[in-house]
């Protein structure tokens, strides 16, 4: 029997984000009972012999960058303003429009973070950066394709050649219930005060593309053409700080921050512009739950498969199996209340990212009114964490999103694809998608 500590994974004890919920005390004693003849092994997931995560070399696209730091081939540029911010998102080819602006004290950096210095985050589909004006470093997480979330620093000094630092400490907060148990980003929407002091008896969201848009974005700002109406419920939690009055423990909010940022002129201090834009918004909110269901897929069968068990058929296998075809297919996404209308940049660098079919369709094409994409199967389809997947985990998922697509699986949850929208994604993935197996054909 294999013991996890239950701060980073109990096998009896795994609860996963959204709307996937375990059978726990079944699956778990099935497990038990499948590995009590198996060698012992005591520790957390990342430290079992097939993961080796501290110790493993990575080769996700920060760690390549820094390699060619090393070897002269890539130099990064120290501004006034910024100081390396513009240089490491042109060498990672991040887009600056994908700016997303968190004002809680929840980072790293926390110490230096507020309503009118907020957390900057930059990102694409396995990148994010981090940047505080004033703080000490940038931060940066990228996806290895095999072992997960990777957290590093990257010092705001200069230096004719800057060294890209891996994090020592990051998994005491990056390995949660909130990242599905393995390293990943934490995404969560929190109750803020006017310094960016998070309220935790106030609760908190994890966020998905499940969440209601009530429940997202506290503590962080939000821009575009969608607002929250002068008169009518709220619709979302961006935006506002919160107070609690000491006599009768109501709480109140107000945008007097978010004005004050709007007229701070941000861009004196490094932030490329004053914009958190609500696609990029949604966009993450969508992306970063679906690369800890990848992380987590592929560490479960590669365990797996060093036990000599690897069944897809049943087990937490088959169970992570169906949540990320679930999820690829955005099966519960919470719909906008009303149409959004995105800042000018970054529905534009995004869409373009392709690929495109013959017709000009894109599983990267952004519908913003009814729901996230226009073809509801996600382009992390594309990812080369999706890629890497394990042969029996990926043909196994492949299998899933066949039985969806195809009809065969008819159930309720999968009304939302109609179809139409069920024969647009499977010409889709047949022109774009080269590893698709026979089936599909």
């Amino acid at each position: 029997m294999y013991h996890y500590g239950m701060r980073r994974l109990g096998w009896a004890a795994v609860v996963l984000a959204g709307a996937l919920a375990f059978d726990i005390e079944a699956s778990g004693n099935a497990r038990r009972e499948q590995r009590s003849k198996e060698p012992s092994f005591v520790g957390v997931l990342d430290e079992h012999p097939a993961i080796e995560y501290a110790s493993r070399p990575t080769d996700d696209r920060v760690s390549r960058l820094n390699r060619a730091i090393a070897e002269g081939t890539v130099s990064l540029t120290f501004q006034e303003r910024g100081g390396y911010l513009r240089s490491i998102l042109n060498a990672l080819n991040v887009p600056a429009e994908s700016q997303l602006l968190v004002f809680s004290k929840t980072g790293v950096q926390g110490a230096f973070t507020s309503p009118r210095n907020p957390r900057a985050l930059f990102f694409d589909d396995s990148v994010v950066v981090g940047y505080v004006a004033g703080a000490r470093f940038l931060e940066l997480a990228a996806h290895d394709p095999e072992q997960g979330v990777v957290f590093y620093t990257l010092d705001q000094v200069a230096s004719s050649k800057p060294q890209i630092s891996r994090g020592k400490s990051c998994l005491s907060c990056h390995v949660s219930s909130s990242t599905l148990e393995v390293p990943g980003v934490i995404n969560r929407s929190v109750f803020a005060a006017a310094d960016g002091s998070v309220m935790p008896r106030l609760g908190s969201f994890i966020v998905t593309h499940r969440t209601p848009l009530l429940e997202r974005w506290g503590g962080m700002y939000v821009t575009g053409n969608y607002t929250t109406p002068f008169y009518g419920r709220i619709e979302h939690m961006g935006n506002v700080t919160t107070a609690v009055h000491d006599a009768s423990e109501a709480a109140s909010s107000s945008n007097e921050v978010f004005i004050d940022w709007l007229n701070s002129a941000p861009e004196t201090r490094g932030y490329p512009a004053p914009d958190s834009d609500i696609a990029a918004l949604m966009v993450f909110d969508h992306q970063m739950h679906a690369i800890n269901l990848l992380t987590r897929l592929n560490w479960e069968s590669r365990v797996a498969v060093s036990e000599g068990h690897h069944d897809f058929r049943g087990g937490i296998l088959r169970e992570l199996t169906d949540e990320l075809a679930d999820y690829l297919l955005f099966v519960g996404e919470a719909p906008p209340p009303a149409r959004l209308t995105p800042r000018a940049g970054f529905a534009e660098r995004f869409t373009a990212a392709g690929p495109e079919d013959h017709r000009g369709r894109s599983l990267r094409e952004l519908n913003l009114e009814t729901r996230l994409l226009q073809y509801p199967c996600s382009y992390m389809i594309y990812a080369e964490a999706f890629d890497k997947l394990p042969p029996g985990a990926k043909n196994a998922v492949y299998q899933r999103l066949w039985e969806i697509l195809s009809g065969k699986d008819a159930r309720k949850k999968y009304a939302h694809l109609t179809a139409d929208t069920r024969r647009a994604i499977i010409d889709i993935l047949h022109e774009t998608k080269g590893d698709l197996p026979d089936s599909f054909r």
